[in-house]
């Protein structure tokens, strides 16, 4: 039997990736919206902001991949609805995220514009690129301590919280971005997300403090430590932060790839309004993904292998529809989007073309990302990711996209089809390996070890 007829299972799977698909929309809609605010005021001021969010980009990554650890190793504890030991993992992901926020502030503070620099070569954006990144470098301190205790409360299924606060977020954003980009530019636009990321924080520390009774947090939960659940988180979670700081990384470069191409501006404003616009489609995935490892995970913790693999083939079945979705609906939405940009004939043409190639990757983007990362990951073998990310990205992806640029000097969309590739031929070792079933890994000790 392909898909299981439990409807339990299917209760469950919606109740966890709708919220997380509106979280994600929500969010990626404020980063649209303040880039169709930001490319009406000037593209110079689009360039630059879009080179900075690379290292938000970056951060985002790792945070990621420290919160994916806590989820992993969370959800099989909540699978046997043992809360103790997930406070006492979220204490540790809280330390690793907040010392990781805090160096990245210290270079962005100190080398403010060596940074933007990495990310494009046209001096009119970068100007605009380091007011904006003198702003933004303080909302890193509290999107740490916020990520951290959000991937807490997922791994108990507390996930509509999120949503709510994104929308709260995309109020404030869009709010004070109407006032402060006509009069300040990239400045205001860094000064509105600040603000609404302060915001944020103060909501979740308010229902983490006052109103969740799952796991029940005190101050006091902040300052125990255990050794060995310690070890056991680092374990987990070394291949996820590798993977996400690889893959944070590799993005960047793809970025700085783009940014020193000729007609550097243009090249990066086209796949900053594309970009957008394919991450929005993506929240799907990601959405399916995060959903997939909390349900897989906490599956595997109350010991049901059986109903493991029966999820597992549901879920293959249930990607591969959500590609096909996925890639139309990015079709559809492209020309209207576009519109809403005031930027160059040139630009928005090569905008277009960059949407169709991102549309056939969205089609294996679908199913191996959840696949890997939800699937896989979620039933304890973190080090697949890893493994499979050194040889698409590093062995493939990036040196060839790098060959195409500045060897064969193939045109822009090229380069981008390039960039976008693995998003199709991991698709084949994600299903080889999901489907062999040695990812199934119980991680979780027993109470009296």
């Amino acid at each position: 039997m392909i898909m299981t007829r439990e409807r339990s299972f299917y209760k469950s799977f919606f109740a966890l990736f709708w919220p997380l698909v509106l979280q994600n929309v929500v969010n990626l809609a404020v980063n649209l919206v303040d880039n169709i605010m930001l490319g009406s005021y000037s593209q110079p001021a689009l360039s630059g902001a879009s080179a900075v969010n690379m290292i938000q980009f970056i951060l985002q990554s790792v945070l990621g991949g420290i919160g994916s650890g806590l989820a992993v190793l969370g959800s099989q504890y909540w699978g046997q609805k043992r809360t103790e030991p997930i406070k006492k993992l979220s204490t540790v992901a809280l330390t690793v995220s907040v010392a990781i926020a805090v160096i990245i502030f210290a270079v962005c503070l100190i080398l403010p514009r060596g940074v933007v620099s990495l990310f494009i070569n046209d001096e009119a954006a970068i100007s605009e690129g380091i007011k904006y990144l003198r702003v933004i470098n303080y909302s890193y301190l509290l999107f740490a301590v916020y990520t951290a205790l959000l991937y807490a409360l997922n791994c108990v299924e507390t996930v509509k919280l999120a949503f709510w606060i994104s929308v709260q977020t995309l109020i404030v954003n869009v709010g004070l971005n109407a006032f402060l980009i006509p009069a300040y530019g990239s400045v205001g636009a860094a000064w509105a997300t600040v603000a609404a990321r302060a915001v944020s924080l103060v909501i979740v520390l308010y229902y983490v403090r006052f109103i969740d009774k799952k796991l029940n947090f005190r101050l006091k939960d902040y300052f125990i430590f255990d050794k060995q659940l310690s070890l056991d988180y680092i374990k987990v979670t070394a291949p996820l932060v590798a993977v996400a700081a690889m893959w944070g990384f590799s993005n960047s470069i793809q970025t700085a790839i783009l940014g020193h191409l000729p007609n550097s501006q243009s090249v990066v404003a086209a796949n900053s309004a594309s970009s957008t616009l394919y991450n929005l489609f993506k929240a799907g995935a990601q959405g399916a993904a995060a959903s997939t490892s909390i349900l897989i995970a906490k599956t595997v913790g109350k010991g049901d292998i059986n109903k493991v693999k029966e999820y597992s083939r549901t879920l293959q079945v249930m990607f591969v529809i959500l590609g096909f979705i996925t890639a139309g609906l990015l079709l559809l939405a492209k020309n209207p989007v576009l519109s809403l940009y005031s930027l160059s004939d040139d630009t928005i043409k090569m905008a277009n073309q960059f949407i169709l190639v991102m549309s056939i990757c969205a089609l294996g983007m679908s199913y191996q990302m959840p696949t890997i990362t939800g699937i896989i990951r979620g039933g304890g073998d973190t080090r697949f990711c890893m493994y499979n990310d050194i040889i698409s990205i590093w062995c493939i992806v990036l040196p060839v996209s790098w060959l195409a640029a500045y060897v064969f000097k193939w045109p822009p969309v090229a380069v981008v089809a390039c960039l976008n590739a693995d998003q199709v031929f991991k698709c084949g070792a994600g299903f080889i390996r999901c489907n062999g079933y040695k990812w199934v890994r119980k991680l979780t000790r027993e109470e009296n070890e």
